[in-house]
């Protein structure tokens, strides 16, 4: 009796390893506020500017649309395969890649949010140094805010929760801000699309590539919340609502002020406004939802990479390895970081997505009654084949190179399993998940 109950209390509510039961699952309300407050991300308006002082406004606004809308759709695809299953990325991708293949998913998306969360308190860390003119305090705010932060991602899915209803007003009053500010610097809206282009030249490839990439990685994972979505319409919405304009609002409001002051970092852009003592407050809240969902992420991640049921060991782990990169400068490196995660992880939710669809036919077993495989190597050679056919198209210019990843990750899973027979799971009994 004592040993259930002690069960119980270590029980992690937020179901890493298992299927999420329909008793915790969440609505419209909750699960856009969780979501929007995810694609609310400030660093995303670094990567706006960057590609706008590229281009200039009229093809930076191409971009921008053509970038959001197949990040948005890719990521509203997971987030109902999320909803049927009740699973985390990580944990569907045992069923795509196999027990031993899923490492490999976990090391991928894990690190890639651990990545991000040291990029974010790095540019904390560099706002909080520049708005309160203190040159030497870098380390300081990066340790500061890597454990701050870090702290009420341990609490899961209602902490979030509660921060997004926070921030998601104040980023909103941010991106509103910044391109009245910027179209009033120019004179016009004809003066601002009239500016040339101020940064190094860019391909378009290359522009969206690095748009998808900004939510490349938590928009793979996002099964890790749309999980908790009470059906697949509420899954759909929420997605489409937070990966195609939320994220477009911010890759927006980073451009327009890049173009308009004709300076890419962001901070400086806040300096020239004269806004930078608010922009501190806000983006500060705002980077912190985000890195409460990056710090959630690689802690699922660690949980199905050393099967553990309780998240929160690997969540500190995480936040104390981010610390040390925020403190290296990871900041420095975001414009190649974001190419490598529009190049990599995309074919990763092709090839899960093709799995669903095509091994699976979109009613997939219960953990419970499967026996997993080591490595599946027809979806394994489906994704790399889906990398590849990215990493050429961003090095030679052609194409769209993340949605080809997807698409050619997918179409190769029934091409790959026809070839190399006997790639399958056993099914143990007739338990399956229904939306």
């Amino acid at each position: 009796m004592g040993e259930n109950k002690n069960q119980n209390q270590n029980h992690d509510k937020d179901y890493p390893l298992d299927h999420v039961p329909q008793s915790a699952r969440v609505g419209l309300l909750s699960l856009s506020a969780v979501l929007l407050g995810l694609t609310f991300f400030s660093p995303t308006m670094v990567a706006g500017g960057q590609v706008a002082a590229s281009f200039g406004l009229n093809k930076f606004m191409t971009a921008m649309i053509l970038g959001n809308l197949i990040l948005g759709l890719y990521v509203a695809i997971m987030s109902v395969i999320g909803t049927k299953t009740g699973l985390t990325s990580v944990l569907l991708s045992r069923y795509t890649l196999g027990t031993g293949g899923s490492k490999w998913a976990s090391f991928l998306l894990g690190g890639t949010q651990l990545g991000w969360y040291a990029v974010s308190a790095a540019y904390v860390a560099e706002i909080f140094v520049k708005a309160l003119n203190m040159p030497n305090s870098y380390i300081f705010w990066a340790i500061f805010w890597c454990v701050v932060m870090g702290i009420t991602a341990v609490y899961g899915f209602k902490a979030m929760e509660i921060v997004s209803y926070i921030a998601i007003p104040l980023i909103l009053i941010l991106t509103v801000w910044v391109p009245v500010l910027g179209v009033q610097k120019a004179g016009s809206w004809a003066a601002l699309a009239a500016i040339a282009p101020s940064g190094e030249p860019m391909a378009m490839t290359t522009a969206l590539t690095i748009i998808v990439g900004t939510f490349a990685s938590a928009g793979t994972q996002v099964t890790n919340w749309s999980r908790f979505a009470k059906n697949a319409k509420v899954s759909f919405i929420a997605a489409l609502l937070a990966f195609f304009f939320g994220n477009g609002l911010m890759i927006f409001a980073g451009g327009m002020g890049a173009i308009a002051f004709q300076q890419p970092d962001m901070v400086e852009v806040f300096m020239q406004m004269g806004i930078v003592f608010f922009a501190m407050i806000i983006l500060t809240i705002n980077i912190w939802t985000t890195n409460d969902a990056a710090a959630y992420a690689f802690g699922v991640a660690g949980s199905e990479f050393f099967n553990k049921s309780d998240k929160k060991p690997f969540i500190i782990g995480g936040v104390a390895i981010a610390t040390v990169l925020a403190v290296t400068g990871a900041y420095n490196f975001l414009i190649p970081f974001l190419v490598a995660l529009g190049i990599f992880i995309p074919p990763l939710g092709g090839t899960i997505i093709g799995d669903y669809i095509f091994t699976w036919k979109k009613n997939i077993p219960n953990m419970k009654d499967v026996e997993f495989k080591s490595v599946r190597i027809s979806n394994i050679v489906a994704y790399l084949l889906g990398t590849l056919a990215a990493y050429l198209g961003n090095k030679f210019g052609i194409g769209v190179p993340p949605l080809q990843g997807i698409i050619v990750a997918a179409l190769m899973v029934p091409v790959m399993n026809a070839v190399i027979k006997n790639d399958k799971h056993k099914i143990k009994g007739d338990g399956t998940i229904q939306a």
